[in-house]
């Protein structure tokens, strides 16, 4: 099959356990919980995603027509050398189009795997790290993994029932307001009294807003 991508690009991850680690993202075009387009028609609109996901025009972004020929790309931008190579497969939804050939292919190509994705659809246990990040109004059937990523506040979301699911870091991580600062540290400071009324849980932050990295 072939792949629509939005942008493949060299960064460091900024969230979660992760942080910190030299990766390339692979973000993929489309989501299956995101029902409109802003008033341009291109950019996608989601008040818990602040990424574009819409169209394949961004930098490394287009339709690659095999897993072979995805995982020359994503290889491409990490650069020479094969040790401790690290992608972050994300989105919009990445289990639309993530299979079995594009993990071989990455595997093959020295990669560990890591995966965001909001859970509706199952995530296969030969992807190598499992970030799961529930929508408050949709079914998470993928319910174990090795990170789960609540965007907080979330209203009608059952953070309680999430404490059971067989995951290895439960993380609460404020949700980015955008354009709005006050609401942004209005969502920081609440995510911080979650925690610490609730233990189990770790804040996240996304530290490569602070450190300016894309």
């Amino acid at each position: 099959m072939s792949y629509a991508v939005k942008e493949i690009f060299l960064t460091l991850q900024g969230e979660g356990v992760k942080a910190g680690r030299r990766a390339v993202f692979a973000r993929f075009t489309g989501c299956n919980l995101w029902s409109g387009l802003e008033k341009d028609r291109t950019t996608a609109v989601c008040k818990f995603c602040d990424t574009d996901f819409v169209g394949m025009d961004g930098e490394g972004g287009g339709r690659f027509p095999d897993a072979a020929a995805f995982a020359d790309a994503i290889a491409a931008k990490w650069g020479n050398g094969r040790e401790d190579r690290f992608v972050v497969l994300t989105g919009g939804e990445p289990m639309l189009q993530v299979d079995s050939a594009l993990i071989d292919a990455l595997h093959a190509a020295g990669f560990e795997i890591a995966i965001e994705s909001n859970g509706t659809l199952a995530v296969p246990r030969s992807i190598d790290w499992i970030c799961i990040s529930p929508k408050a109004g949709s079914e998470t059937v993928q319910r174990s993994g090795d990170e789960l990523k609540l965007v907080w506040p979330q209203s009608g979301s059952d953070w309680k029932a999430m404490q059971e699911w067989d995951f290895a870091n439960h993380l609460l991580q404020p949700m980015d307001a955008r354009l709005d600062e006050t609401a942004s540290k209005r969502n920081l400071a609440e995510a911080i009294a979650f925690v610490q009324d609730n233990p189990r849980w770790r804040l996240s932050l996304q530290t490569h807003k602070i450190l300016g990295l894309a």
